[in-house]
């Protein structure tokens, strides 16, 4: 079950890494929404209540927020700073908490390109996620990983869409 808990922090983390990584047409700093809708998402209604409790306590404890998942997509808010909005291939606090980063990052026009490698105990892999800003308050991508999850192998692909809500963070954390 804590392979699905990995797995959804590093979708998140690609997910945050398309919400602040577009700098020509201005991002917008702020609230955003993002969604990650998988196969693997989908299994998550049969994990146990207490065993769910036990991977969110968990979860924080490595400052992770395990996000809102129905009908296999994980709904998350992050917020995106001003100095991230403007970097053109951010750094990635969560990918490294996490033991993995990014590498040959790249941004053409309004579409972004990168690799994620992850080599920790819990989670080994390489993964690619692609994804194009329609506008400064939208975008949409996908994200493949191929590796394992506390040694057990994961093969997946997730979609994802972003959206600005607001200029005011409220509660949200920066990632």
């Amino acid at each position: 079950m804590r392979k699905i808990l990995s797995l959804l922090s590093l979708l998140s983390m690609v997910s945050a890494a398309g919400a602040a990584d577009y700098k020509e047409h201005n991002i917008r700093p702020g609230l955003w929404e993002v969604t990650t809708t998988s196969m693997l998402l989908a299994l998550v209604p049969q994990i146990p209540q207490d065993q769910m409790q036990k991977l969110t306590s968990l979860a924080r404890q490595y400052g992770v927020d395990v996000p809102r998942i129905q009908d296999g997509t994980a709904t998350s808010r992050i917020c995106i700073t001003q100095q991230m909005a403007d970097q053109e291939i951010p750094s990635y606090f969560h990918a490294q908490q996490s033991g993995c980063g990014i590498k040959n990052g790249i941004r053409i026009e309004n579409s972004y390109k990168m690799d994620i490698v992850c080599a920790n105990p819990q989670l080994k892999g390489n993964g690619r996620a692609e994804g194009t800003f329609t506008t400064p308050e939208s975008f949409t991508g996908w994200t493949i990983f191929n590796g394992s999850v506390q040694n057990t192998p994961v093969n997946e692909h997730a979609d994802t869409n972003g959206r600005w809500i607001s200029a005011s963070c409220g509660t949200a954390e920066s990632q």
